[in-house]
């Protein structure tokens, strides 16, 4: 893929986190992808990671993504993004929160995401949960 095509998919894929689609979340990963968050354990596969991504949108029903960035080193593509939400999902804090992070990416054969790591500042964020 070139540089743009990147740029595309990553707009495209910031757009499915703000869907409250989590099956369109995973369409951007092979079949047997894995997604990391903080060094948690890892969701594999399309029907863990929509898993994931519904965790999200469940409790940030007016969630919204942000593409901020794109930065291409030798090993990986670094997806830089902002979230922005309310957690006003069952059993949330009716707090709002802005955090940003990154996601890096190694991409499969498909031209699909293979696998993510993704990366933000827990500490920042359950302190805007809980403030």
């Amino acid at each position: 893929m070139e540089e743009e095509e990147f740029r595309r998919l990553a707009t495209d894929y910031a757009a499915a986190w703000c869907s409250q689609d989590p099956l369109r979340v995973a369409s951007f990963y092979e079949e047997s992808a894995s997604l990391t968050i903080n060094g948690e354990p890892p969701a594999r596969g399309r029907a863990a990671i929509a898993t994931e991504a519904r965790s999200f949108m469940t409790a940030f029903p007016d969630m919204r993504v942000l593409f901020d960035d794109l930065e291409f080193t030798d090993n990986d593509i670094r997806f830089h993004w902002t979230l922005t939400g309310t957690n006003t999902g069952s059993g949330g804090t009716g707090r709002a929160i802005c955090i940003s992070g990154y996601e890096s990416w190694q991409m499969g054969e498909n031209g699909l995401i293979a696998n993510s790591q993704g990366h933000f500042d827990n500490e920042d964020y359950q302190r805007q949960l809980n403030s």
